[in-house]
C-alpha cells in the first residue's frame, strides 16, 4: 500500500529588513545625474589625498595580525605563570578587534587605529597594563610606547612599524576568547566590570552601525566627505564641544538609512 504524498505549504514571503523604526524616505534607483555627481565626489576626495593606497592598507592589516600574535602569545605565557591547566591554555584564544574610523573603513591617511583587546576572565586588568605593557616594550616595532591607566577608558598608546595605535582591554566572564566570537552579544555584558563595558562600547558601537546601515558604500563616501568637511571648517572636535567621530558616524548612518538607495554605483 502506497503513502500518500503531501503536499507542502509554499514558503511564506520574507519580509524586507528594517533598518530603524521607520522605513525610508525613498528608495528609488540613483539616476544618471546622481552617478555623475557621485563619481565627481569620489575624484574631488581623491584629489585631498584622503583615501589610503592598498600597499598601506595591507600595511595596517599586517600590524594588526602582528600586533594579535603578540597578543595571544602573552595570553599564553600568563595562563603558564598562573599554574592554568594546559587545556585552558591550549584554548584561551584571545583576540583583538579595531573600531572607530578605520573599523568603518572612512579612517584618513595616516590616521591612527583603535583596538579592542580582548581577554578571559582570569586574566586581570593590571597585567595588561604591567607585563604585557612590558612585552611590548621590548618589541624593536615598538616606539613611543605610554599606558594610561587613569582615564576615563583605560589605554595603551603607541607607534607599531609607523602605525598610531590605541589599545584598550576587556575581559569576559568565561575562559577563552575564541575568534569568532560576537560582541554584540549582550548576555557577554553580563558580570564584568564598568571599565570593561566603556572599553567593549567603542567596538559595539561600531559595529552596530555597520550592520544597520542598507549600503556601506555610500554611507563609507557620505562620511568620509562629512568628516572633511567638519574638520575644514574647525568644528570636528569633542573635546571642543563639537561633533566627534562618532557622533558624525551615527548621524550620516541615520541619513543614508532614510534615503538608502537600493544598488552601489556600477563603477
Amino acid at each position: 500500500m502506497s503513502c500518500p504524498i503531501k503536499s507542502e505549504d509554499p514558503p511564506a514571503p520574507q519580509s524586507p529588513k528594517c533598518y530603524g523604526i521607520t522605513g525610508p524616505i525613498s528608495e528609488d534607483l540613483p539616476e544618471e545625474a546622481d552617478l555623475i555627481q557621485t563619481k565627481e565626489l569620489v575624484q574631488s576626495l581623491t584629489s585631498y589625498d584622503v583615501f589610503e593606497d592598498n600597499l598601506e592598507l595591507r600595511h595596517r592589516e599586517e600590524v594588526l595580525k602582528r600586533l594579535e600574535a603578540l597578543y595571544k602569545e602573552w595570553l599564553k605565557e600568563v595562563c603558564v605563570r598562573m599554574n592554568v591547566p594546559e587545556a585552558v591554555t591550549a584554548k584561551v584564544g584571545g583576540k583583538i578587534f579595531p573600531f572607530g574610523s578605520y573599523h568603518l573603513g572612512v579612517h584618513s591617511k595616516g590616521a591612527d587605529i583603535d583596538a579592542l583587546c580582548v581577554g578571559p576572565g582570569f586574566i586581570e586588568r593590571k597585567d595588561f597594563f604591567t607585563s604585557f605593557f612590558e612585552k611590548l616594550k621590548a618589541q624593536k616595532e615598538v616606539k613611543d610606547l605610554r599606558a594610561i591607566e587613569e582615564a576615563f577608558v583605560p589605554v595603551i598608546k603607541m607607534s607599531f612599524d609607523g602605525i598610531e595605535i590605541d589599545l584598550v582591554f576587556a575581559k569576559l566572564a568565561q575562559r577563552s576568547v575564541p575568534d569568532n566570537i560576537d560582541l554584540l552579544n549582550e548576555n557577554l555584558l553580563t558580570n564584568i566590570d564598568k571599565f570593561c563595558i566603556r572599553s567593549l562600547n567603542g567596538y559595539r558601537v561600531t559595529e552596530e552601525i555597520l550592520r544597520l546601515v542598507p549600503n556601506i558604500y555610500n554611507f563609507r563616501l557620505a562620511l568620509r566627505a562629512i568628516k572633511m568637511w567638519a574638520k575644514r571648517r574647525n568644528i570636528y572636535s569633542n573635546m571642543l564641544g563639537f561633533l566627534g567621530g562618532v557622533s558624525w558616524a551615527i548621524l550620516v548612518a541615520e541619513t543614508v538609512r532614510c534615503t538608502r538607495m537600493r544598488q552601489r554605483p556600477p563603477w
